[in-house]
C-alpha cells in the first residue's frame, strides 16, 4: 500500500488545465494519481508541457493520500538521487520480468500479480536470491531453481555513487593534511578545483554503493575535524 513519501513511477494519462493526472502501478493494480501545477517545477512555468506530457513516464513523490483515496503527488520534491534509484530498480525490474516470462511463459502474468499484492518485483526477487523458498510458494520449486540459477549467471552491472565534498584549511601544511586524509583505496577521489573533490563508490546494489559512501563520508569528516579543517559536502 503506498504512503506518504513514496518514489513511485508515474505514466502520464492527460492534462487538463493545470493539472497533471497519472497512472501508478502498485501492488499489481494501476492507480490514479494527480500533481497539481505547483509541484511539477520550482520557479515559473511558461509550458507545462516541457515537463510533463501524455504518455511520458515520470519518478514522483506521494505527498498525501486524502481520506478519499486521492493519490496527491510531486514531481519537483524527487531528489536525483531518488530518481536514479526509481529507474535503475524499474530497469532491474524489466529484466526480472523477461527471465520470468522465459521461464514461465503464459503463467508469467498470473504470477506477477500475486507477488505485486505483497509487494514490489524487484523487493521480492532481491529477497527470493536469499531465501529461495519465497519463490517455490509461487512457482514451485523446478522453476524456481532455473529462475535463480539464470540470476546468479547474470553479470550484474556496477553501479556508482558520485558525492561532491569540500576541504580547506591554513594550516601552512594543509595540502599534505588533505591527501593524508584522502588517501583511501575504497573510492574513486579526484580534484575538482577550489577545494572540491568529488567522491565515486561502486557496488552491485544501489543501496550498498550508498551507504558505503555514507560511511566514506563519516570516517573523513571525523578526520578532518581531528585535523581541524573545514569539511563541507552537497546533500
Amino acid at each position: 500500500m503506498l504512503e506518504q513519501g513514496d518514489i513511485v513511477i508515474c505514466t502520464v494519462e492527460k492534462i487538463i488545465g493545470t493539472n497533471v493526472f497519472v497512472k501508478i502501478f502498485s501492488e499489481g493494480k494501476e492507480i490514479e494519481g494527480s500533481i497539481v501545477l505547483s509541484e511539477i517545477s520550482p520557479g515559473r512555468i511558461r509550458n507545462l508541457r516541457d515537463y510533463v506530457f501524455p504518455k511520458k513516464r515520470i519518478v514522483c513523490k506521494v505527498l498525501r493520500i486524502t481520506p478519499r483515496g486521492n493519490i496527491e503527488l510531486s514531481l519537483r520534491r524527487v531528489t536525483q538521487k531518488e530518481k536514479k534509484e526509481a529507474l535503475e530498480k524499474d530497469k532491474q525490474e524489466k529484466g526480472y520480468i523477461s527471465i520470468l516470462k522465459s521461464i514461465l511463459k503464459e503463467k508469467t502474468e498470473h504470477v506477477i500479480r500475486e507477488i505485486t499484492k505483497q509487494k514490489s518485483l524487484y523487493d521480492f526477487i532481491q529477497e527470493a536470491k536469499e531465501n529461495p523458498k519465497k519463490l517455490e510458494k509461487f512457482v514451485g520449486k523446478n522453476d524456481s531453481q532455473k529462475i535463480l540459477n539464470i540470476l546468479k549467471s547474470q553479470k550484474q552491472k556496477e553501479i556508482s555513487i558520485k558525492k561532491e565534498i569540500f576541504l580547506s584549511t591554513t594550516n601552512p601544511n594543509g595540502l599534505e593534511l588533505i591527501k593524508e586524509i584522502l588517501s583511501r583505496e575504497d573510492c574513486e577521489i579526484k580534484y575538482l578545483g577550489g577545494g572540491r573533490y568529488s567522491l565515486k563508490t561502486k557496488a552491485r546494489d544501489l543501496k550498498i554503493a550508498d551507504n558505503k559512501l555514507k560511511e566514506i563520508l563519516y570516517e573523513i569528516e571525523k578526520e578532518a575535524k581531528k585535523k581541524g579543517l573545514e569539511f563541507q559536502y552537497k546533500k
